[in-house]
């Protein structure tokens, strides 16, 4: 497996120790959380991720500009950083594909390491969020259930199926087409820059598949994070 899915959870750490105290109480099921994805701010958490099938009349649908917008903002940002060094230092530990040797500074293998998970996270983002996200008029934004209506299980499911389910930009409930397909153009684009001995199928489904189960694994993040946070604060800093 891929080092993706390790980073996810040191992103999952760093959203819980941020977590704000003045959130408001979770919102009804289908409404836009304060941490999610909005038209006019979009949100910098990394992985194609989407909404609910209830109907949400406050969440008009976002344009390509829009789109666009929010994958720049997801790509371009400090924490992006973050997520490719520790994933780039896990699968090099593991000596996970790409190959570029078994040593770190040998070759320049973590750098290069480091710059093929950088070109995978740029090309799943743009391929999923905007090119595929516009061809296929699907609302990639995350709607956080949040803990008023829904266990802790159900919510861990309901993030996790977001990878595969999503909105089109009428609210409609579909099949997840940008996310999965997109993750797809992305473990094929990467044989591209890989080293000849990555450049196999089996490492591209690999990547394929890692890659659409890290982005359900990183609604965690939304999903939970604000919750585990004021838990924290209250109980660890006795902080309203």
């Amino acid at each position: 497996m891929r080092g993706r899915i390790h980073g996810m959870f040191f992103f999952l750490a760093c959203s819980f120790a941020h977590a704000q105290d003045t959130l408001p109480a979770a919102p009804p099921s289908g409404a836009v959380a304060p941490n999610s994805f909005t038209p006019s701010q979009p949100s910098s958490a990394s992985a194609a991720v989407s909404t609910p099938s209830v109907s949400t009349p406050s969440l008009s649908a976002p344009s390509v500009d829009e789109k666009w917008r929010f994958f720049v903002s997801e790509t371009a940002t400090p924490l992006l950083i973050l997520a490719v060094g520790t994933d780039a230092t896990v699968s090099q530990l593991t000596r996970s594909a790409p190959l570029y040797g078994k040593h770190f500074w040998h070759h320049h293998a973590y750098l290069k390491r480091v710059g093929a998970t950088a070109a995978d996270n740029a090309s799943e983002n743009f391929f999923a969020d905007f090119v595929l996200a516009s061809a296929f008029h699907e609302d990639t934004r995350y709607v956080r259930q949040g803990s008023s209506h829904h266990g802790v299980l159900w919510r861990m499911g309901y993030a996790v199926s977001r990878s595969v389910v999503t909105r089109t930009d009428e609210g409609n409930e579909t099949f997840n087409w940008a996310n999965v397909v997109g993750c797809a153009m992305s473990a094929a684009l990467s044989n591209a820059y890989y080293p000849p001995i990555s450049r196999t199928r089996g490492v591209a489904l690999t990547n394929w598949g890692t890659n659409v189960a890290g982005s359900g694994l990183s609604n965690f993040m939304p999903e939970l994070g604000p919750d585990v946070g004021r838990f924290f604060k209250r109980h660890l800093f006795h902080r309203q």
